[in-house]
């Protein structure tokens, strides 16, 4: 089997690279490449590529993601997150390959308290999430067989993220301010990897199971919950750990203004997922915690 992985260096492209090698031959692109094109702002070589190489399976890893700037950028944003993934949607129907893609809980508005399932109605709050709802929809009216996964608050230990921040931020500060009414579920880039393979495997042999699905780790918490969750298990991993934080203090998302209005619920259900592929997800924490372990 052939794959073809685009966003190679990304926190997800880069755990895909091992998560789909057991699978078959994987041309790992990025935006950089030089012999195949794997840039998403080129969709016309982008295709051709698709086209020479004819993979079995593309897998999309890329997209533009910096959700602030793409309020000041919008057709940017949706030339990476709607045209470029409806050009490959295009050209996996016609030469017969799988496309998995992946979105995110900006789809959704945001608002209550119950995890978001699959079949909700939509209701973008930003230029990226209406741009990553509207790739959606274009990978689906293409036609190809396809797997989508909504995604949402992913870190992984190798670049920066969210909990080297804040262990940045407690070693310089004795008092820290994080939100604490937006909540979600910290997800490794390394369970999203391994869950694209497990899944890919599957549809191969039953088609059928193509479709959305949400994929994120066990469990809910807050930013808030999150840095203090990650300053506790330093703490206690590392005892002699110059922190200086003494209060992470409690605030609401209008502390912080931003560009683009952030949801307040990205709560995921992922019992469809669970159910069709056979799968247990693991609760938020240990992931973190062996994130921690890697980062410390």
């Amino acid at each position: 089997m052939k794959i073809l992985l685009l966003g190679k260096n990304g926190q997800v492209g880069w755990e895909l690279q091992r998560s789909l090698a057991p699978l078959g031959e994987v041309l790992a692109l990025d935006r950089h490449s030089t012999e195949f094109c794997g840039d998403l702002g080129q969709p016309e070589r982008l295709v051709q590529t698709v086209r020479d190489w004819r993979p079995d399976v593309i897998v999309n890893a890329a997209a533009h993601t910096a959700v602030d700037r793409a309020e000041s950028e919008p057709e940017l944003a949706r030339g990476l997150n709607a045209s470029a993934p409806a050009a490959l949607a295009q050209v996996a129907a016609d030469i017969g390959a799988w496309l998995v893609h992946y979105s995110s809980d900006y789809v959704f508005n945001g608002q209550g308290a119950q995890p978001w399932q699959e079949r909700d109605a939509t209701g973008p709050l930003n230029v990226y999430g209406h741009t990553k709802l509207e790739g959606e929809q274009r990978i689906a009216a293409s036609g190809c067989k396809h797997l989508i996964f909504r995604t949402s608050w992913v870190y992984a230990a190798r670049g920066g993220n969210f909990a080297k921040t804040m262990l940045r931020l407690a070693a310089e500060r004795e008092r820290l301010t994080v939100i604490d009414d937006q909540h979600g579920a910290p997800t490794g880039a390394d369970l999203i990897a391994d869950v694209t393979a497990h899944a890919i495997g599957r549809v191969l042999q039953q088609a059928d199971l193509g479709g959305i699905y949400h994929l994120v780790a066990g469990g809910v918490t807050s930013w808030h919950g999150y840095a203090s969750h990650v300053i506790a298990q330093a703490r206690c991993a590392q005892p002699d750990l110059a922190l200086q934080v003494r209060e992470i203090v409690p605030v609401p998302t209008a502390a912080f203004p931003t560009p683009a209005q952030r949801p307040l619920n990205s709560r995921l259900s992922t019992l469809k997922l669970q159910q069709a592929f056979g799968l247990v997800l693991p609760m938020w924490q240990p992931g973190v915690d062996r994130m921690l372990a890697e980062s410390l």
